[in-house]
């Protein structure tokens, strides 16, 4: 039998309610390999174990007194660094926020302790999610838990590899252009990304306000529909919730794709002339084929514009960022720079500025505030919010044929940690074929689809019709129930060249 940490949420639910396993013991293995391959993997900013144990002995008692508990009580959790949780350090990855105790949780991460689910930690992430590789941390780098000379995808970085590593069971992330799907494709595991307004942003640490939106990360499927019932709903504290009830997700996930048509994204495979890797195509079509053997209809589509996503998001993104980080001056919360160091209160918040942001945040709000500035609005930001708006009627042209469009997550596996920092047009080319879909603020899903030659995992992305979350699940179920990729893991511990390292092999 599989160590309770290598099992998925599912399992665990189950074993949980039979009580042939106990939350403190499902938490003690957890533990346990967070300590096996942390020092290497560094997927974790803070670890709250006092707090877990206490979440997990509740559980446990709750059920000794024959309560009727959520099917996700009991079982671990690991949060982006981006969630606010009350009495918890939350730094978004960034100097500037270190030391920052926020006194209220988000909505979020209210409902996860609603729903019994056990704080493990908090994991590391680009700055401010402001990256694609979790590079960008103020406070370390993540590694790739397939392969520690790469990177584990950004910003969720830490939360797709500890999904991946087994140091958590599930994770929270946060995608504005990609940030969940991008990085569950490089770990090998399913990340989704729900229509905008369909989880509360309350207590999420702003990034770019239009295109921000909260999601998880699993091992599988039926994980991800899970977690979609306990995050999905109304919150009026978010203006822009969706007021709609949410459905119980795991009615969607049936093994027969009868009826549904699916699109292969012409401009997901080529981006202006430049196709995706051979496998990762390679592997993409193989699960049009599949999804065809499934009873579906399959054929490709064009969506003209897409080919604008990447400079239309580098213009809108960076300006709503210059809007939200504008608050970080030094006086209300989080980092100062010393009284003697500044002259006067001008100069203060410039050196606290200086000293709190890296170069990747920095250089995201000198150039959001020169898209906004008097002059250069209409020629920038204006013609980048029209340029969308094409964007989103591609999609909706696209779903007049198709029920759900599919291409890679990403053109590329994982690469190697620093071989892009210094180029960030390559960096952000990561994300094209996944910021299309935050533009129309549509749902998007990751699931592993194969695995390359060197034997990193290769991502498929599904994107859905607006609140179409079903339809995703329903054909990423019935991918994932005739394949074997899912359950892989990158499960134990050796020498590499004398350096301890996280490998993969197939869990049982």
């Amino acid at each position: 039998m599989s160590a309770l940490n290598d099992l998925t949420a599912h399992e665990l639910s189950e074993l949980l309610g039979k009580r042939e396993a106990s939350a403190r013991e499902v938490l003690e293995a957890t533990c346990a390999r967070i300590d096996e391959v942390e020092d290497n993997l560094a997927a974790y900013l803070l670890l709250t174990r006092e707090e877990a144990e206490r979440q997990a002995s509740a559980v446990d008692e709750r059920r000794a007194r024959g309560e009727d508990l959520p099917a996700l009580a009991g079982v671990p959790l690991a949060l982006k660094d981006i969630f606010c949780t009350k009495g918890i350090e939350t730094t978004c990855g960034s100097r500037i926020l270190k030391g920052f105790v926020p006194p209220y949780d988000a909505d979020v991460v209210e409902r996860c302790r609603e729903n019994g689910l056990v704080l493990v930690g908090k994991t590391n992430m680009d700055e401010f999610a402001m990256g694609s590789s979790t590079e960008n941390s103020a406070f370390g780098v993540t590694h790739n838990p397939w392969d520690l000379e790469r990177v584990p995808g950004g910003s969720s970085g830490g939360s797709a590899a500890a999904a991946a590593a087994s140091s958590t069971i599930v994770a929270l992330g946060t995608d504005t252009g990609g940030s969940i799907r991008q990085p569950a494709s490089f770990c090998g595991v399913v990340g989704l990304k729900p229509t905008y307004g369909r989880i509360s942003r309350y207590g999420v640490v702003a990034f770019a306000s239009s295109l921000d939106q909260v999601g998880a990360i699993t091992k599988d499927v039926r994980d991800c529909a899970l977690m979609l019932n306990v995050l999905a709903g109304h919150d009026p504290r978010d203006s822009t919730s969706i007021a709609a009830p949410a459905p119980d997700y795991t009615r969607a996930l049936v093994s027969e794709l009868a009826g549904m048509r699916v699109g292969l994204v012409k401009e997901f495979m080529e981006y202006q002339g430049v196709g995706v890797d051979r496998e990762v195509g390679a592997a993409v079509r193989g699960a049009v084929e599949r999804f065809h053997e499934l009873g579906a209809e399959c054929g490709e589509v064009s969506l003209p514009h897409l080919n604008y996503s990447i400079p239309v998001y580098y213009l809108i993104a960076p300006a709503e960022a210059s809007s939200n980080l504008a608050r970080y001056d030094g006086v209300q919360y989080g980092y100062r720079t010393p009284e003697e160091g500044a002259a006067d209160i001008i100069e203060m918040y410039r050196k606290t500025r200086d000293d709190g942001f890296g170069p990747e945040v920095k250089r995201r709000i000198m150039l959001g505030t020169y898209a906004l500035s008097a002059g250069y609005y209409d020629a920038y930001y204006l013609k980048a919010s029209q340029v969308r708006g094409l964007i989103r009627r591609d999609f909706d042209r696209a779903f007049e044929q198709y029920d759900i469009l599919v291409g890679p997550t990403s053109p590329t596996v994982a690469f190697r940690l620093g071989e892009k920092t210094e180029d960030p047009i390559a960096m952000y080319l990561s994300d094209v074929c996944t910021i299309p879909v935050n533009m129309g603020g549509l749902p998007g899903m990751s699931l592993p689809c194969g695995f390359s030659p060197d034997g990193m995992p290769i991502g498929l992305q599904l994107v859905g019709r607006s609140l179409g979350e079903e339809a995703l699940l329903r054909a990423a179920y019935a991918f994932e129930q005739t394949t074997d990729f899912h359950r892989r893991r990158a499960h134990s511990v050796r020498e590499r060249n004398g350096r301890r390292c996280v490998v993969a092999r197939a869990s049982a």
